[in-house]
């Protein structure tokens, strides 16, 4: 009776339930009122005057003085997809204190509601100009962003600092620009400029230009003439750091006349590496047309045999006037810094710069041909034992850039993370081996180079291409199934890394327990070990696990890098003795155990190991020269 009664009242109530209304809203709609690009001029020249003079607090000042045609409704635009960054990473976060002004009054803005980048005013009747003024407030701590000024250097790049005019090409915008440094302070920058004291006041340009045009400016500073053209610039924590050899400066030489005979053209009518030497300045490596910005720890002159690998980064910067700022994809060109930009080109952008940078440090000297050897062995081994390509093709990682902004990842060997870069740089060592083993050695991707980036000497504008266009320029050059080749390359999962290249070019991936040269400087200057091809794991001196390479014997123990590594086979963690123990257990049955921490719980874990230390490098095969040993050796 009293379930009857119960089920009753069920009933009853689910029958209330369903004649009683249940709210449903409908998505509120809204108005896009930002107007689209257009390739118009500007009517007038926008100036812009930035205060770089607060070391101590890390504050830009701004004052930005942009003419107006007629009144109502106008929009201004913070830059947000800016070119080199692949994603929309504009920190307006850091911009404060805006405040515009028109005949004396103050002019209200509203930020609009969807694109937060973008600032609605109403240009009142019989103005002229919009008087603004705020400050960009750079990270004064790493975990706020980049350092981009500190007591003895700064790093200033005009996106960050200056509100732009939607409606128009950016390139249609004039703009003229004046900063004013520290005391005793030199700038570089590859806009040229007239002095006055401590005050740089910069050639008229457009916002395009500008923006593409960053600047260094320190207390310690030193330039060197590469080339008729090209020029380093360099500013460093102290004066010592700048004390370059004339071998060293010879090399960087080398570095501009081997890209010079390798395209065949120079897409600037000067360019500038804006080098920056500090342990306080944060780092950095962004291509623009006429200059690069190539931020290192010290000791890139002054320990020089200690950090082959910081060198790598003017070669890549340097190849991508070329690659990436003149020859661009097409879905990734954008007439202003709101359209959105598509990355699916990055695999011949970034890939194939990738490629030239490790091949043009090796013509110039800049490293050894065997550093190099030892860096593509750890480029190849890191691909060889990626599980993530069991799943997420390389295609696909170019959407990382937008996907993750570079923030860190958890299981890096399991989600991948812009493997266009090394697996693009497979890819087109690949390509380069077809076309030696197709043309009977006359042919090479040094041709590819100079046909596909190599056009029209002197022009810096932007040539577009799409896929179509590479096939039809590597057909020309050798015909092949090439559309074929890289659809697969680009779109396959499962497959082995692509390998082949080193392989038909002569040489081929082993593993053995002869250290890499490469990797025990890189895990001497990062302070870590790293046996993530033996047991799967890199972690730091103090033992903390920054990597796990999943679905690898630790992985199988349950560590990650929330763990640290208190022990090793009962004696305190280090990271010999890591390898020590790793050493001991080649061909037993005895595992290899861990002490670890995680949290405030320990736990003993035993990894069942027994190949011993696996180090990675590249053999040649045969003897005499190989296609690999051509590439890399200087023309």
């Amino acid at each position: 009776m009293i379930r009857r009664l119960a089920l009753a009242a069920l009933l009853l109530s689910s029958t209330a339930a369903s004649a009683q209304q249940i709210s449903k809203p409908d998505p509120v709609p809204f108005e896009n009122t930002i107007p689209e690009a257009r390739d118009i001029a500007y009517p007038g020249t926008i100036e812009i005057n930035v205060d770089a003079t607060n070391t101590q607090q890390r504050i830009f000042t701004v004052e930005e003085t942009i003419p107006v045609a007629k009144a109502g409704p106008m929009t201004l635009l913070y830059p947000k997809w800016i070119p080199g960054h692949h994603s929309p990473t504009g920190p307006i976060d850091k911009l404060a204190g805006l405040h515009i002004t028109a005949n004396g009054k103050d002019v209200a803005w509203t930020r609009d509601p969807v694109d937060v980048a973008a600032y609605h005013i109403d240009v009142p009747e019989g103005a002229k100009e919009l008087k603004l003024s705020f400050q960009f407030l750079s990270p004064t701590r790493t975990n706020q962003g980049r350092v981009m000024m500190t007591d003895e250097m700064l790093s200033l790049q005009f996106d960050k600092m200056t509100l732009y005019p939607a409606g128009y090409y950016v390139r249609d915008i004039p703009v003229v620009a004046t900063v004013k440094y520290p005391e005793g302070w030199t700038a570089a920058s590859a806009l040229r400029a007239n002095t006055r004291g401590s005050t740089y006041a910069y050639e008229k340009t457009n916002y395009q230009v500008l923006v593409d045009s960053p600047i260094i400016a320190g207390a310690h500073y030193k330039k060197w003439a590469l080339s008729p053209k090209v020029t380093l610039n360099a500013v460093a924590d102290t004066a010592k750091e700048l004390d370059a050899t004339p071998e060293q400066i010879a090399a960087h030489k080398r570095l501009v006349e081997q890209a010079v005979k390798l395209y065949g053209a120079e897409h600037y009518d000067h360019y500038d590496f804006l080098l920056t030497i500090s342990d306080t300045l944060g780092g950095i490596g962004l291509e623009h047309h006429r200059s690069s910005e190539d931020g290192v720890k010290t000791g890139y002159f002054t320990k020089w045999d200690d950090n082959p690998y910081s060198r790598n980064l003017l070669p890549h910067e340097y190849n991508h006037s070329w690659d990436g700022k003149y020859r661009r994809p097409a879905d990734l060109w954008t007439p202003d810094y709101r359209m959105p930009m598509r990355d699916s080109g990055l695999w011949v952008y970034e890939g194939q710069d990738q490629f030239w940078g490790y091949v043009l440090q090796t013509r110039s000297g800049l490293v050894s041909k065997q550093t190099t050897l030892d860096e593509y062995a750890l480029i190849a081994s890191n691909l060889d034992t990626a599980p993530a390509r069991q799943w997420r093709p390389l295609i696909d990682t170019t959407n990382d850039p937008i996907i993750s902004q570079r923030r860190p990842r958890g299981w890096y060997s399991w989600q991948r993370s812009e493997d266009y870069y090394n697996e693009g740089l497979l890819v087109w060592m690949e390509v380069d081996s077809i076309l030696r083993e197709q043309s009977g050695g006359k042919k090479s991707l040094d041709d590819f180079a100079r046909a596909f980036f190599g056009m029209n000497d002197g022009d810096w504008g932007e040539l577009t291409y799409n896929f179509d266009d590479v096939v039809a320029t590597l057909n020309s050059i050798v015909p092949y199934d090439w559309a074929s080749l890289l659809k697969k390359r680009l779109t396959a999962v499962g497959a082995p890394a692509p390998l082949k290249g080193f392989e038909r070019n002569g040489y081929k991936l082993v593993y053995n327990s002869t250290p890499n040269g490469f990797l025990e400087k890189l895990d001497k200057n990062r302070k870590r070990v790293d046996v993530s091809r033996s047991v799967g794991i890199v972690a730091d001196t103090d033992g903390d696990i920054s990597s796990v390479i999943w679905d690898s014997p630790a992985f199988k123990q349950g560590l990650d890098t929330g763990s640290k590594i208190v022990a090793v086979n009962g004696m305190e963690f280090s990271g010999d003795r890591m390898k020590d123990a790793i050493t001991a257990a080649k061909g037993t049955q005895t595992p290899v155990r861990l002490l670890v921490k995680e949290g405030e719980r320990y736990r003993d874990i035993a990894i069942d190991y027994h190949d011993g230390l696996r180090y990675p490098h590249l053999e040649k095969i045969g003897k005499g020269e190989t296609g690999l040993d051509r590439l890399l050796a200087p023309k």
